[in-house]
C-alpha cells in the first residue's frame, strides 16, 4: 500500500472508532472525530500531513 492509501485508511478508521466510542463509551469521545476531521481539512489546505511524513521514514513506498 502507499502512503496516500494508508492515510486515508487511518483516518477512516479512527473517525469510526471514535463514533464507536462516542455512542458506547462517553459522548466527549466526539473531540476525537473533530480533531481527525479539523487534522484532514489543514492537511488538503497545507499539503503537510504528520502521518504521512512519519510513514516514508518508515519506508512506506509513495
Amino acid at each position: 500500500m502507499t502512503v496516500d492509501r494508508l492515510v486515508r485508511l487511518f483516518a477512516g478508521l479512527m473517525i469510526l472508532v471514535s463514533v464507536a466510542l462516542t455512542h458506547y463509551v462517553h459522548p466527549y469521545w466526539v473531540i476525537l472525530t473533530l480533531f481527525v476531521g479539523a487534522n484532514l481539512a489543514q492537511s488538503a489546505l497545507t499539503n503537510i500531513c504528520p502521518l504521512a511524513a512519519v510513514l516514508k521514514k518508515a519506508g512506506v513506498p509513495s
